[in-house]
This record gives structure tokens, sequence and C-alpha cells, in this order.
């Protein structure tokens, strides 16, 4: 056997330290989703929201710590930037509609700066807890 190779050996205690780290993960992707609707939405609805996000931030840094679950944060704000995305598929512009009993305008944004942010934010952030658990294991 070649002493350069290592092997990995998956034992119960492995998987549950992995099952853990993802658990982390979900729970930091939710403050990520949670803070950048507080301040997307800041004007409105954010500013009563973004006290309790932000105490629940640092509650995760003190009682977790900043570990390679922690990337979950920056895959959250990606994710609301790609539901943003969506919901202005219909742009850049004003789109008119009619019906029977109404009509409107609608303006929309460009929805490609969106898309582009927000599949950068979750490529990196799932690339980057990918390879921190790699390298942990």
């Amino acid at each position: 056997m070649d002493h350069g190779e290592t092997s990995s050996i998956e034992t119960p205690a492995t998987r549950s330290a992995a099952r853990h780290a993802g658990v982390w993960f979900a729970v930091w992707l939710v403050a990520g989703v949670a803070l950048a609707f507080s301040l997307v939405d800041l004007p409105a609805f954010g500013i009563l929201v973004l006290p309790f996000v932000l105490a629940g931030v640092v509650l995760l840094v003190v009682l977790h710590h900043l570990d390679r679950s922690a990337w979950g944060l920056l895959c959250g704000v990606g994710l609301l930037s790609l539901y943003v995305s969506y919901v202005q598929r219909k742009g850049p512009g004003v789109v008119t509609w009619h019906t029977a009993t109404a009509s409107r305008a609608d303006t929309y944004l460009d929805p490609r700066p969106w898309l582009i942010a927000g599949l950068l934010l979750v490529l990196v952030g799932i690339g980057a807890f990918l390879w921190r658990q790699r390298r942990s294991a």
C-alpha cells in the first residue's frame, strides 16, 4: 500500500458530523434569506424585522461560531436574489395587460443582474461549504 494515500473510512460518527453540518448550513441559509429580505425591504417591513434577524445572526455566531456551515448565509442571500430575478422575469421595462374589466401597466427591473448575483452567491456558498467539509474530513 502506498503511504501517500489516505483512506477515508466512514463511521457513524463521521456520518453524524456531516449531517450535523448540513443542518447548521440550513440554519445559516434561513438566516441569510431573512437578513437579505430585511435589508431589501428595509423601508417598509425590514425595519421591524432587522433587529431580530441581526440578534439571531449574532446568537448563531456566539453559540455556533463561524465554521464551514456559515457559508449558508451567503447561499441564503443568493436564494433571495434568485427569487427577485424570477419575479422580475418580464423585465426590463413596462409591461401592460388588459382584461375585460381591468388594465394595468407594471414596471419590471432587469432580472439578469439579480440572476447572475444569485447564481454566484449560491454556487460559491455551496462550493465553499463542500470544499471545507471535504478538507476537514
